[in-house]
């Protein structure tokens, strides 16, 4: 556990970066730290390890006041990932995975091995090894910066904007990664990030911090959302809390239908038995194609080439409602497509079926109506969203899920 109490770093000029910061960082956990330019969160990172000597106010590390232990041994005890991974650009990247260890005493060999292992954890090919850090992506390189601070197995891991300069994708990746890695080792992690939906993602524990390095509000993710402390926090976490709020909320309880599923070869009696506007076309192992009006099907030959997106799938139990509502959003029936993890139909959902789980897990709404159990029908239109009274209208309907 890291427990800081009343620090404050106040520089010569008189700059006050971080003012009385109290703060238990738990063990075993990810930690963030958020909040705007100039707020005081990396410097409160940099504390940890002393890159950065607090003015006044005690850092302790299981009780253990960190200014009573050598420099050199409390670096080398704590990993650091930085911005743009911060490699040696002259040595291979089993060497750089390997400096600590071998800093701390440890054979080559041992070292190597080490790294090589490390490599396999953060997702990196072997045959990488040999490599330069220019030879390698940015996501690359920044998997090996999380390989190298964790070379030695620290207990602690202190994480600078570690994926703010690679794009989307590919930050997604590594944040996935690092709660993977993190779900393996348990770590007591301190991560340093301006990106709120990435705090809410990877955080245990959310600490955000206003200019003029104050603690704002220290609290769990999700009553964060729910609670925030005060105007500054409402407005740091955005408009849309509201919806970011759901991805606490499993979608398992959602009710699914078949009624509306057919494979591709399906019978002519299978077509039209079901009175339903909507069907949705799946290949023969029960994998979503898209959708269709039944009029447009052939019966035992149905052609894939006109059949509607169905946006993209959810896995009931394993996704939240926030990802169920918007695979209902994107398709164009306004119906979400539920899979298992092979990626076979289990299922459909409407939008109003989910806006009433939405409700109940809120603990504000009355109990569900029955639910329809297929798509009501009206013609697809070609592009845009209406508002509909709560069925899906045309080729991207959108149905209310408020009150």
């Amino acid at each position: 556990m890291i427990r800081m109490e009343s620090v404050t770093k106040r520089y010569p000029d008189g700059t006050v970066a971080v003012d009385r910061l109290s703060l238990e960082i738990p063990d075993r956990s990810i930690t963030v730290l958020v909040g705007p330019s100039g707020c005081g969160k990396t410097t409160t990172l940099r504390m940890i390890n002393r890159m950065v000597e607090p003015t006044e106010g005690t850092i302790r590390l299981d009780g253990a006041d960190l200014q009573g232990q050598p420099l050199t041994t409390l670096r080398r005890s704590m990993g650091y990932v930085i911005q743009n991974a911060g490699l040696f650009q002259h040595r291979t990247i089993i060497d750089n995975i390997a400096t600590v260890p071998r800093m701390i005493g440890w054979g080559r060999q041992k070292s190597r091995e080490r790294a090589a292992e490390l490599m396999e954890r953060v997702g990196l090919d072997a045959s990488l090894g040999k490599r330069y850090p220019y030879q390698l992506s940015g996501g690359q390189q920044q998997r090996v910066g999380v390989a190298r601070a964790l070379a030695a197995d620290p207990p602690v891991l202190l994480m600078d904007e570690p994926f703010s300069a690679v794009d989307p994708v590919v930050r997604k990746g590594l944040q996935d990664e690092l709660l993977r890695i993190q779900d393996e080792l348990g770590k007591t992690i301190v991560f340093v990030t301006h990106d709120i939906d990435e705090a809410i993602k990877l955080g245990t524990m959310v600490a955000v911090m206003r200019t003029g390095g104050r603690l704002a509000q220290f609290a769990p993710p999700a009553e964060l959302l729910s609670n925030p402390a005060d105007d500054f926090v409402e407005d740091f976490l955005g408009a849309d809390r509201g919806i970011r709020r759901l991805s606490f909320f499993p979608s398992a309880g959602l009710e699914l239908t078949t009624g509306p599923v057919v494979r591709v070869d399906a019978t002519t009696e299978q077509l039209t038995a079901p009175d339903l506007p909507y069907l949705l076309v799946t290949d023969a192992d029960g994998r979503p194609l898209g959708w269709a009006e039944p009029r447009d099907l052939t019966a035992g030959d149905i052609a894939v080439e006109g059949l509607l997106s169905y946006g993209r799938p959810f896995v009931p139990g394993t996704d939240s409602l926030r990802a169920a509502l918007d695979c209902a959003v994107l398709s164009p029936t306004g119906w979400a497509v539920a899979v298992d993890a092979d990626g076979r139909v289990t299922g459909v959902v409407s939008q109003q079926t989910i806006g009433e789980a939405i409700r109940t897990a809120h603990g504000t709404g009355e109990p569900a109506a029955p639910q329809s159990t297929a798509p009501q029908s009206t013609a697809p239109q070609s592009g845009g969203a209406q508002a509909g009274d709560g069925q899906p209208s045309g080729s991207a309907g959108v149905t209310k899920v408020g009150p």
